[in-house]
């Protein structure tokens, strides 16, 4: 979606005539945050921190699809599996991934991608129910 353009240093000695292209209003993925309009998950979110894409990104989409679709009475207790294979894919990778320490410092710490996810989902969740 990104284009690179190279430019010499006469390129600048003159004003641009460069020509920005409007954002495409029926971009799906466009300005809609966690939850698209059809309710499926948007995994281009930047509310997701990436966690939809690198080496653990399909057991993170597994296990965030099943929370996010679950109709059990404590959301997501059906989902515990695709949370253990997304967790034991993360830790092969501790650079990427890197596991929280003590609970002292976790205060410290900002919220991972997959907490702020969930709760971005389910303050636009009692959104939705309130408008309704």
């Amino acid at each position: 979606k990104d284009r690179i353009i190279f430019v010499t240093k006469e390129d600048h000695e003159t004003p641009s005539n460069a020509e920005l292209v409007a954002d495409d209003p029926s971009d799906p993925y466009e300005e809609h945050g966690l939850i698209l309009p059809n309710g499926d998950i948007n995994w281009n979110c930047p509310c997701l921190g990436g966690m939809a894409s690198g080496p653990c990104g399909e057991q993170f989409k597994a296990a965030f699809s099943c929370f996010h679709y679950s109709k059990e009475d404590v959301k997501g207790s059906d989902c515990v599996d695709q949370f253990r294979a997304m967790q034991e894919c993360m830790q092969k990778y501790p650079d990427l991934y890197p596991q929280e320490e003590e609970e002292e410092e976790e205060e410290e710490k900002p919220a991972d991608p997959l907490q702020e996810a969930a709760a971005s989902e389910a303050s636009a969740t009692k959104e939705e129910a309130a408008s309704s």
